[in-house]
């Protein structure tokens, strides 16, 4: 079955310089346009996003500073986009929470309104998700064939669980059927706090929420001491408490 279309759609993908909608910025921006008889028109470019790539962020999508020092900003290409979007839907893969919010920030960077009230806005991801449940039950059902008898029970979970991660070693055989070869092929989070208020950038403690957000935590602690003592009767969790207090003492013992 074919998609019908009354009016082009564009199916578009951003490639940023992290996930802050806030600050992050474009680097790379492909839309696939599907005119209503079937033909497509395809536009790509490299932006400079006028900050640094971080190296965690080229890792991803392969875009380093260096491929994008020449590129135009993206003010500078802006109506171009525009333009090529007028009268279109939208779709793409996880693009309404993200990649739709990040070039809109970018248009009114620009000083362009970019309206999309009167748009279809089909995020592909969305029906995925919601067609194919990502639910524990669900899980046992694809991979073992088996329907979840007391689903919620710990300890049915827990078993559950264990089975669904042998048949997938058996299912994906270049996994390997290791503990070390499954975290090589899924790679290993770096958790700082369980609660995530703080992440892992470049081997670094950085805020994960609020003013000081995408910032190190030893230098904040260094300029506002303060803002420790203000987490530490604050409603965080214990586990985040615990490591704050690491990077405190640590942050101290260097300044001595």
């Amino acid at each position: 079955m074919h998609l019908q279309l009354s009016r082009p759609l564009a199916v578009f993908d951003l490639e940023t310089t992290g996930v802050n909608l806030a600050v992050d910025r474009i680097v790379e921006l492909a839309i696939v346009k599907i005119l209503p008889d079937g033909s497509r028109v395809v536009k790509r470019k490299l932006i400079n996003p006028q900050i640094p790539i971080p190296e965690a962020a080229s890792e991803v999508h392969g875009i380093t500073n260096d491929m994008v020092k020449d590129a135009p900003v993206f003010k500078q290409v802006a109506n171009e986009i525009r333009q090529f979007l007028d009268n279109c839907d939208l779709a793409g893969y996880n693009s309404n929470r993200f990649d739709l919010p990040i070039l809109a920030e970018e248009f009114l960077r620009a000083g362009l309104n970019f309206d999309v009230s009167n748009r279809f806005l089909v995020d592909v991801q969305k029906l995925y998700h919601m067609m194919e449940p990502r639910t524990l039950g669900a899980a046992f059902k694809f991979y073992c064939n088996k329907e979840l008898e007391n689903a919620h029970s710990a300890e049915a979970d827990a078993a559950a669980t264990f089975e669904i991660l042998e048949s997938q070693l058996q299912r994906y055989p270049q996994v390997g059927n290791t503990l070390e070869s499954v975290i090589k092929f899924i790679g290993e989070e770096q958790i700082v706090d369980f609660a995530r208020r703080f992440v892992m950038e470049n081997g670094v403690e950085v805020f994960n929420f609020g003013k000081h957000k995408g910032k190190p935590v030893t230098e904040v602690l260094k300029l506002e001491p303060q803002y420790y003592d203000w987490m530490m009767k604050g409603d965080f969790p214990l586990h985040t408490k615990q490591k704050l207090t690491e990077i405190f003492n640590r942050t101290m013992l260097r300044k001595a």
